[in-house]
């Protein structure tokens, strides 16, 4: 066997997203043939990513069929997460993705959907940071069981720099952090704005793949101050089945989709989609209506990222301080991981194939 013969078999094998084969994408490295003896490493876009065994399975089996049947092939995998920034990186320098998690609406479960996508990436291996900008109704403290612990402080350059907390995996802060919790934020928007840019500025979030931003609902001037702060990846929306929240989700995807905006949207993911019952578990009542993410997502021709069941478990691991993703309820996790799945494969095919996103500079 040689190095050409085995790369051109590899060239057979597709990374499924991509849409280009493992060669082509310079996703191979250290090929190393000793005898019948052959080793490579898979680089993927992404720890968290979902089809590696797929690939994996594939590149054995090309070089089993093209080049040696006798071949005994020692696939390894590393990653090196896809990221589209090429601004000068003045803010979050180290943050390989910045993902905003907006809604039309409150109540639809941004809170939750951004917590447990968060710690599903971590899971996967992924460095992560979760940022509470819902400055009004601040979450993430009840949510990791922190209420009334503070971030601590260190000084970086000369300068003061807040240290985020971390807990199941990830870097996570919040103003509910810096806040009696008691004590109503009555701030006009201008400070809320100025609080944002700190959160960003102001944070130690150091290396990240991914920074998840918990974003307010509606379409505010918190949502301009962040896409004129830093180049968001892309914003996840999401809605519940029920007519009244799919419509102000259109208006979350509209908002993003403005010429002055332009923040590609990741996708949308369906919440509180049906009720099952800890005792029926394979029963399903659709208690908000049935499929609206799923019709919402064709009619903007969006990916469509799952369907995250109505269950009394993410209630309770929410209220209790453990996200279902830290939990045991393996039947919900599984709809989280597969929305996380779905989210990974479509923030890489974003980076691999649209236009960098640019910062806001006027006014809207």
């Amino acid at each position: 066997m040689t190095k050409e013969q085995v790369l051109q078999a590899l060239s057979n094998v597709q990374e499924p997203d991509l849409g280009k084969d493992l060669v082509t994408l310079n996703m191979i490295q250290d090929l190393v043939i000793d005898g019948n003896n052959v080793s490579f490493t898979i680089v993927l876009t992404t720890p968290a990513c979902p089809m590696k065994d797929l690939m994996g399975n594939a590149s054995k089996n090309a070089i089993h069929l093209l080049v040696n049947k006798e071949a005994n092939v020692q696939v390894n995998f590393t990653s090196n997460t896809s990221s589209n920034r090429q601004d000068p990186k003045s803010v979050l320098p180290n943050v390989k993705n910045i993902i905003a998690v907006v809604s039309g609406k409150g109540g639809v479960g941004k809170s939750t959907i951004s917590a447990n996508l968060a710690i599903a990436l971590a899971k996967s291996g992924a460095k992560v940071g979760l940022m509470d900008a819902d400055i009004y109704g601040p979450s993430v403290p009840m949510m990791f069981g922190v209420r009334g612990e503070r971030p601590k402080m260190t000084e970086v350059n000369g300068k003061g720099m807040i240290v985020p907390m971390e807990k199941f995996g990830i870097k996570f802060m919040s103003i509910g952090l810096l806040v009696n919790e008691k004590d109503a934020i009555v701030w006009r928007g201008p400070m809320a704005s100025s609080a944002i840019k700190q959160f960003v500025t102001d944070v130690l979030w150091e290396e990240l793949d991914y920074l998840v931003i918990d974003m307010p609902p509606g379409t505010g001037d918190i949502h301009l101050t962040l896409v004129q702060t830093v180049p968001v990846t892309g914003a996840v929306v999401v809605t519940t089945p029920q007519d009244i929240a799919l419509a102000d989700a259109k208006k979350a995807v509209a908002m993003f989709g403005q010429t002055q905006i332009k923040v590609p949207i990741i996708g949308l993911v369906e919440n509180m989609a049906y009720f099952t019952p800890a005792e029926l578990p394979n029963n399903k009542y659709y208690i908000f209506g049935k499929d609206g993410g799923k019709r919402l997502a064709d009619e903007f021709d969006l990916n469509f990222l799952g369907q995250i069941p109505l269950v009394q478990s993410i209630r309770e691991g929410g209220d209790a301080g453990t996200p279902v993703m830290a939990g045991d309820d393996l039947i919900t996790k599984k709809a989280f991981e597969d929305f996380t799945d779905a989210t990974v494969r479509s923030i890489a095919i974003r980076n691999a194939g649209m236009p960098v996103t640019e910062l806001l500079t006027t006014v809207v």
